[in-house]
């Protein structure tokens, strides 16, 4: 059975609207930032605004455990957060238009990411409910491509039209998306139980039903055997890239290419490259075993990143970076598909949010020491002086090495879907079983 349109696109909306604040401070904001005099020491702490992304891991509890069953389990955060991010885009754009504090505004973009934060574990949450273990990789995609364009429309789309309507016109269009999204929100019925749960919601509500039950059910899924072979996978499958990420743009600028050659190339250009490779992530993920699609994948990332250490030592053509740029972003795109949903096959049901959000901030924080250490290890002023090329390659021999990590995953998920079937099993055999007349009347 195939999922509903109507819940794709639902996901898709909600994906996108997250995508908006953080694509407008990656993108957008140090161009506004610089425009406004403001130090290129101080710009490197905007990063700090997004926070909120690496810590959301700390209050996905909350998300979890509290709720109102009239207005459904998700959607009761969803909502206000939706709500609070329009309201916030609005505040920003009188801010800008008033020419008020440069601390506000950042303050208020720190609220945004807060807000878009913990609407993203409750979404995370919401796709664990509806996607069955089939539509994982369709439902991965719209995820991941959504959030993909919600960043290219706030960091790209909205930074061009600004052209025209200013810099306030950019944060009202944010807001008028966002309150589009709340609109599509409150439309959407959100049902009280998964329609394919193998136990009735009141068990496993009565399972979860306070915090000491809550947390024994956390336990459980955070000791499972393996676990930390589990963690390191997911925290380490872009360390490698992310060393190379950081230092590909810098490095076209000191081979001479012109800044909008390179936005041109990496970032619009990149841009639809990793999109499509995402939905060719979805596709595999669909098609064949997930850890048979991050093999491959994983596997065909080496050799863009092999490509860049070529450019690196060999010289660059304008051939020769759109083909490793184009290459790298489509085949890390699909990479990045597969292990979402990868990490949303693994999640255990009762606490989805949490268990989802718990991985996904693992493969934040465990991706982020590789920006700064590169930087280090090129730096021929203030770091080791390595240069381009051996941080290159040393990003593609992590990857390589990030590989072995499939033997003992192989193991793990063989035994974790075993498990799994038994689990359903027994459950759909409790389930069926004339119920026991008691021996007293």
């Amino acid at each position: 059975m195939r999922l509903p349109a109507s819940r794709l696109a639902l996901l898709g909306v909600l994906y996108f609207v997250q995508g908006l604040p953080f694509g407008f401070q990656a993108t957008a904001l140090p161009v506004y930032l610089r425009g406004q005099g403001v130090s290129l020491t101080a710009l490197g702490f905007a990063g700090v605004l997004a926070l909120p992304w690496g810590l959301k891991v700390l209050w996905a509890p909350l998300v979890d455990r509290y709720s109102s069953s009239r207005i459904g389990r998700r959607k009761s955060w969803i909502l206000p957060m939706q709500a609070g991010l329009t309201l916030t885009c609005m505040a920003a754009g009188m801010l800008v238009s008033d020419g008020g504090s440069l601390k506000v505004l950042l303050g208020l973009i720190l609220v945004m990411n807060l807000f878009a934060a913990t609407q993203d574990i409750a979404v995370d949450g919401l796709a664990v409910d509806l996607l069955r273990p089939q539509e994982l990789g369709l439902g991965n995609t719209v995820q991941v491509v959504g959030y993909k364009l919600g960043m290219l429309t706030g960091g790209g789309l909205l930074v061009w039209a600004s052209k025209y309507l200013g810099w306030p016109g950019l944060f009202h269009g944010m807001a008028l998306l966002c309150a589009v999204a709340l609109g599509v929100t409150l439309l959407y019925r959100e049902a009280p139980s998964r329609e394919r749960d193998a136990e009735p919601t009141a068990r496993v509500e009565a399972k979860t039903g306070s915090w000491r039950q809550w947390f024994a059910v956390f336990l459980t899924a955070v000791r499972q055997p393996g676990i930390g072979w589990v963690l390191l996978f997911i925290g380490t499958y872009k360390f490698g890239e992310t060393m190379a990420d950081v230092l590909y743009k810098p490095f076209l600028v000191d081979a001479g290419i012109p800044a909008w050659q390179i936005g041109q190339w990496v970032g619009t250009w990149g841009n639809a490259a990793s999109i499509l490779g995402s939905v060719t992530g979805g596709v595999l993920a669909t098609r064949m075993p997930i850890l048979g699609a991050l093999s491959l994948t994983a596997s065909l990332r080496v050799l863009p990143l092999m490509g860049r250490w070529w450019l690196a030592t060999h010289g660059v053509s304008d051939a020769g970076v759109i083909g490793v740029t184009l290459a790298e972003e489509l085949v890390g795109g699909a990479l990045t598909t597969v292990m979402f949903a990868f990490m949303m096959s693994r999640v255990d049901r009762r606490i989805g949010a949490s268990h989802y959000t718990l991985m996904a901030s693992i493969e934040v924080w465990g991706k982020a020491p590789a920006a700064p250490l590169a930087g280090w290890l090129a730096d021929s002023t203030h770091g080791l002086a390595l240069g381009y090329g051996p941080v290159f390659l040393l990003g593609a021999g992590l990857s390589v090495a990030f590989l072995a990590l499939l033997i003992p995953i192989r193991h793990l998920q063989a035994r974790f879907v075993t498990d799994v079937s038994h689990e359903n099993s027994a459950s759909q055999a409790r389930d069926e079983s004339p119920p026991v007349e008691s021996g007293t009347r």
